[in-house]
């Protein structure tokens, strides 16, 4: 019961074949343009014919990161490719011997965490993916969560500020904007110009020209105050988000995957500490718990994958 995963990155293609388990058995990436949807179909039908050869496969799955439709056929909108209305399952298909889904590329990595992951143990859990923006997944009672027209789960545009920062989406104040990794560096800033704690992260600015996540991510590993502080906001920011969630959905874990999730209790210490203190009646119900993800990079790919298996069997 092999099946392939694809996940469709920026600037990378990346796919696997998959095993029932979620274990990878062999994986392939390879570069992609995208400004060129012709270019990615080509990309994604050699991977998994070169990822099939000699393999009994079930289905393939293919994430990317966009709208998609409830049918897991057509892409609605992506951010990063030229695809609008896109049937690109039917074009895949047309192509390839085989079943295809696909998937928006947050569910598919939250799904694995849910399936091998650090979401496991429980039905009902939120996936939150921190890096240069904010993905979500859902899954309530053991079930993915795709919304009415298959767009749902877009927990980066939950609106936490009113009238706040303008987002790529066209609306202001969403989470996307104090709790990403782009969010990140704008409070690293902010304290890298008002000085005293901030500092070290002044100097790092002045040496690299410029702070990027990864110096970031160095400088709250090693404890500079500065960079602690700018994370301590962040969480503060996503602790908020998850009050509201929690009180529309009940999830019994947030788990918390991407970039800045590698910061571990460090970053899940002020996101709890935001929680508690924004949940609506705490203390008269069970409240969520909160890990960082497990799978890391392999999300996509495995969780791809085994969607496109259940689907299958179905």
């Amino acid at each position: 019961m092999h099946a392939i995963g694809i996940d469709i990155g920026g600037t990378k293609i990346a796919g696997a074949l998959v095993d029932e388990a979620g274990t990878i058995i062999r994986s392939e990436r390879t570069p992609t343009t995208p400004g060129n949807p012709r270019e990615i179909e080509d990309a994604v039908v050699a991977m998994i014919q070169s990822l099939s050869e000699g393999e009994n496969i079930v289905a393939a799955g293919v994430a990317a990161a966009g709208f998609i439709d409830s049918a897991q056929s057509t892409v609605y909108y992506a951010p990063n490719i030229n695809w609008r209305n896109e049937p690109f399952r039917d074009k895949l298909e047309a192509r390839l011997d085989l079943p295809i889904i696909i998937e928006n590329d947050a569910n598919a990595a939250g799904w694995a965490e849910f399936r091998f992951g650090a979401g496991r143990a429980y039905t009902d859990m939120v996936t939150l993916t921190i890096g240069t923006g904010v993905g979500g997944a859902i899954v309530t009672n053991n079930a993915l969560f795709r919304g009415g027209f298959g767009a749902g789960a877009e927990l980066g545009h939950l609106r936490v500020v009113p009238d706040g920062l303008a987002c790529g989406c066209g609306a202001h104040g969403c989470l996307e904007q104090y709790g990403s990794g782009r969010a990140l560096l704008r409070i690293a800033n902010d304290f890298a110009d008002a000085g005293g704690i901030g500092l070290g992260l002044a100097a790092a600015r002045e040496r690299r020209g410029k702070l990027t996540g990864k110096e970031v991510g160095r400088l709250i590993q090693d404890g500079d105050g500065g960079a602690i502080a700018a994370l301590r906001q962040l969480g503060g920011a996503l602790g908020q988000g998850c009050a509201s969630l929690g009180a529309v959905l009940d999830p019994q874990v947030f788990v918390f995957g991407g970039g800045v999730a590698a910061a571990g209790e460090l970053l899940l210490e002020p996101i709890r500490a935001a929680y508690l203190e924004h949940l609506p009646a705490r203390g008269y119900h069970p409240e969520a718990e909160f890990a960082i993800a497990q799978l890391v990079n392999d999300a996509g790919v495995v969780g791809a994958a085994d969607l496109a298996r259940l689907h299958a069997v179905r």
